[in-house]
């Protein structure tokens, strides 16, 4: 039986407080449920657990008050605040019951760091602390007790004291590639910076540094700008990591300078693989991507909207790109590590164009990993997509045929019954991703929008302080996880902390499985006598993901204690 634990706090008439899980979204001003506040607090080490402390000041007169940690060696614990953000499209028209607000408002989302002067104290309204509980590979096996305390003018006003325990068996490393599509033209945009400036190299390292914190381990690698979400006849910002000259008998020069900088640079932040930017445009490879390039002493566009994907001159091209792109590959040492793209997002109506751009690449691309978002398993029927990338709600006929090396995706369509991460979605929606993952045995996870910070089409930039939703395109929080901080270094959301704590999930199941075997797991996911976990289907609650993983860390303990 697992134990819970609860807090023990103190705290003045006036400033009344509340332990709340992290799944939980304090909304308009409202006092939270506190559901899963009783969560036993345990981690195994290298995890990161979150919790919140919801608070309200019911005085009269504003105030601020400060924040004090008091935390013992080998366990770390930040704080941050939970602030709101403009969400002017929280949801499409067309949904399901499963969501918290529907209405246009300021919702919460952006973790900030406790400002010098401390947090505002604003009267009647709730508002919360984010705390996170860090432990690392080298954290012993224990409870460590911690307090954190809010004072105005010296005065102590509230306290909580907390245990946390950590199980002392390592977090096994994620055991699936997972990609949230890295936008290095935005981070360019909004720093107003020169592209691949020290400056942009500088931001893009942070950017991803944060990334592989957060699980994630594949980052988008723009090898040519990547043709994503660009308006027909539009471009975005050029973003080319291989240089190319045309030489005089019409052949073509590859440069990798960039290339390996930006290889170096994942791989000492963590990376472990590297999603190779779409060689044809989205939906229907019926282009090429924009692709610049030295010619005749000029740097020019040599491809891109008038360019036919299936025509010979950029046949021709591919092969010589290809050819000596695999040798820089080897002499990296990372062609294993690499998933190539063709085009993202293809529909029934593109089999064909699919079909030619496909043959325009299959004999240099043979042997090497290719993959592409899609929702019609007539490509992967015909053999177009060895490894497809299926949409949740239409992975129904993928996992009828038991396909393998099978990958999911979400995005602005998966919007009614499946998992997401709109800010408008509890927590618990997003977080159940992990155990989906797991029970069908997917071999990876794509998302479209890791730092997406323009209109939907690429038509202008936007600010993403002030504009959640893509220019009023898609439901807010879909096109980015990770805000544009001060200095070049991101701040992090709730939506990207409740992925994270998705994927270390995941990670623990495995462990589980190790340790005790598959239907150990599977009878903390599904118990006997409870709901089933689909994709369309699982339970809707804070409580039922609290009890799931405590469950699954209790057996972990049990069988590291039998060792």
């Amino acid at each position: 039986m697992t134990e819970i634990r609860k807090a023990k706090t103190e705290y003045s008439d006036g400033f009344e407080l509340k332990l709340i899980s992290s799944m939980e979204k304090i909304i308009n001003a409202k006092e939270p449920t506190g559901e899963g506040a009783e969560e036993q607090l345990t981690l195994l080490q290298g995890e990161t657990i979150s919790f919140q402390i919801a608070y309200c000041w019911t005085n009269m007169r504003k105030e601020r008050a400060a924040v004090r940690v008091e935390a013992p060696e080998g366990l770390d614990v930040h704080v941050r605040t939970t602030e709101l953000v403009p969400c002017e499209y929280p949801a499409h028209m067309k949904r399901d019951d499963d969501y918290l607000v529907t209405e246009p408002g300021a919702y919460p989302d952006l973790l900030s760091e406790v400002r010098d002067c401390g947090i505002s104290l604003i009267p009647g309204q709730w508002k919360s602390l984010w705390v996170d509980l860090k432990s690392t590979e080298q954290t012993a096996g224990g409870k460590y007790t911690f307090k954190i305390s809010f004072s105005v003018h010296d005065e102590l006003q509230a306290e909580v004291e907390q245990t946390a325990e950590v199980i002392p068996v390592e977090l096994p490393k994620l055991p699936i590639p997972h990609t949230e599509w890295f936008h290095s033209d935005c981070l360019a945009n909004y720093y107003d910076t020169e592209v691949f400036s020290e400056k942009h190299w500088e931001i893009i390292e942070n950017f991803i540094r944060t990334a592989v914190e957060r699980n994630i381990n594949m980052i988008l690698t723009p090898i040519f700008t990547p043709p994503l979400d660009t308006a027909i006849g539009g471009e975005r910002r050029t973003v080319q990591l291989v240089e190319v000259t045309v030489k005089e008998d019409g052949a073509y020069e590859f440069g990798y300078d960039l290339f390996e900088r930006w290889v170096k640079m994942c791989l000492d932040c963590g990376v472990e693989y590297f999603e190779i930017s779409h060689l044809f445009s989205q939906w229907g490879a019926k282009m090429a991507p924009k692709i610049m390039g030295w010619k005749n002493g000029e740097y020019v566009q040599l491809f891109g909207w008038d360019t036919d994907a299936a025509g010979k001159i950029y046949g021709d091209f591919l092969h010589q790109f290809l050819t000596s792109f695999k040798a820089e590959l080897d002499r990296l040492e990372i062609g294993s590590r690499c998933y190539f793209h063709l085009s993202d997002e293809p529909g029934e109506k593109d089999l064909q164009s699919y079909e030619a751009a496909r043959n325009q690449v299959a004999e240099d691309l043979e042997g090497y990993a290719l993959m592409d978002a899609l929702s019609d398993y007539s490509f992967y029927e015909k053999g177009l997509v060895a490894q497809p990338v299926c949409a949740v709600n239409h992975i129904g006929p993928f996992l009828e045929h038991k396909v393998e090396n099978l990958w999911a995706y979400y995005c602005t369509a998966q919007y009614e019954k499946v998992t997401n991460r709109f800010i408008s979605m509890p927590g618990y929606r997003t977080r159940i991703l992990g155990a989906m993952l797991y029970k069908y045995d997917l071999k990876g996870f794509l998302h479209w929008g890791y730092n997406f910070y323009n209109s939907e089409y690429s038509m202008y930039a936007l600010d993403p302080y002030r504009c959640t939703d893509a220019g009023g395109s898609f439901p807010s929080g879909d096109a980015f996880l990770v805000y544009p901080g001060e200095g070049g270094q991101p701040e992090e959301s709730i939506r990207l902390m409740m992925m994270d704590e998705a994927m270390n999930d995941l990670r623990a199941m495995h462990l589980l499985e190790k340790l005790a075997g598959r239907e150990a797991v599977m009878e903390c996911l599904e118990p006997q006598g409870g709901e089933a976990v689909t994709f369309d289907e699982y339970p809707r609650s804070i409580s039922y993901m609290t009890k799931m993983r405590a469950d699954i860390n209790e057996k972990i303990r049990q069988s590291v204690e039998k060792q």
